[in-house]
């Protein structure tokens, strides 16, 4: 339990500060109206004409925070917070639109996301259910069954950690992108541009401390399960 504690705490409390960060730093900007008093439909409009990304739809999604982009579908889905004419809005809206600019470019890290997504699905259900059988298996008839089935439950949840992980350079380059993009199409002020940076920067946060969730709860069923071996 100490053991556990140690590892998973510290990235527990990083993860709520960054769903707190970015919470606090949204609805903040939220509240600051763009300088050009555009929406951030008509910001999207802007940018997919003037970046070549006009095959890429845009649709209404439900809820706060669940803008993203569908690249099966090659649409951007925004909520209703984003299609406001805010400095939020901006942010996210373009940062969605990085996201289509690298579907569209083949970016090769998204392209390595969306290959690993059905075993990362498998790894965060599956790998689990194995990992706590095999942890069961070798409780009750401590059997070398037991350590494989744990193994293998372990192989696949570290698919789930690696989508995480690849996740990040996804999400940096779509945000580096999204400015870029505001400052090539003369959407942004210096100041504007200030809160679109801590916008995103916040958005950044909740993945990096995903990541480091993902990375501290395999480290310990990996713990776990050796030192389990070592008592036998």
């Amino acid at each position: 339990m100490v053991l556990y504690l140690i590892l998973t705490v510290p990235a527990l409390l990083f993860s709520l500060y960054a769903q707190w960060k970015v919470s606090s730093t949204y609805r903040k900007y939220a509240g600051v109206r763009s300088g050009r008093n555009v929406s951030g439909t008509e910001v999207a409009r802007i940018l997919m004409r003037n970046e070549g990304l006009m095959h890429v739809g845009v649709e209404s999604v439900a809820g706060d925070l669940t803008d993203h982009y569908d690249p099966g579908a090659k649409v951007i889905r925004l909520s209703s917070g984003s299609q406001e004419p805010s400095v939020a809005a901006m942010a996210i809206v373009a940062h969605e639109l990085g996201h289509a600019a690298q579907d569209q470019q083949g970016y090769a890290w998204l392209r390595v996301r969306s290959g690993i997504v059905p075993l990362a699905n498998l790894g965060s259900t599956l790998g689990m259910l194995l990992f706590f059988g095999g942890m069961l298996l070798m409780s009750f008839a401590n059997s070398g069954l037991g350590v494989s089935v744990a193994w293998a439950g372990v192989a696949l949840m570290s698919a789930a950690v690696v989508f995480t992980l690849v996740t990040l350079p996804v999400e940096f380059d779509a945000s580096n992108r999204a400015r870029a993009m505001l400052q090539r199409n003369g959407l942004v002020t210096a100041q504007e541009a200030a809160g679109v940076d801590a916008v995103l920067n916040a958005a950044a946060l909740t993945y990096v401390a995903a990541a480091a969730q993902a990375v501290s709860q395999l480290l310990y069923w990996v713990l776990m399960l050796t030192g389990m071996r070592r008592e036998e």
